[in-house]
């Protein structure tokens, strides 16, 4: 990273965010880390984490939207499997409806590049 880089990307692991994570923590436990200053992205770079974003609507790298598309139907594809096993906590519905806002959050990642 040189500093000149003007494009908001995504985090690497776009799915499993860690604000997503630490505002769990903060609500369920009062516990507050700090989100790391650098973040690894979808293209590989690493960018201050404050040059990311999680929405379609705000990443304007072409290859950290295309990551991102990509994890988010691979996790869409594993919520429903996962669902439909054996013991499963979450019932094969509530695992159709999480992968389809996965598919959904897929398509418009797809749809920002037009």
């Amino acid at each position: 990273m040189d500093g000149n880089d003007p494009h908001i990307h995504v985090q690497s692991k776009v799915v499993h965010g860690d604000a997503a994570t630490r505002n769990v923590l903060a609500s369920t436990f009062g516990l507050a880390s700090d989100l790391p200053s650098l973040v690894t992205t979808g293209c590989g770079l690493r960018v201050p984490y404050a040059m990311t974003s999680p929405r379609p609507d705000r990443v304007t790298c072409l290859a950290c939207r295309e990551h991102a598309r990509r994890e988010h139907l691979c996790f869409s594809e594993e919520v429903e499997r996962l669902s439909r096993m054996a013991g499963s906590t979450i019932s094969p519905a509530q695992g159709k409806l999480a992968a389809d806002k996965h598919r959904d959050l897929a398509q418009r990642f797809s749809d920002a590049e037009g």
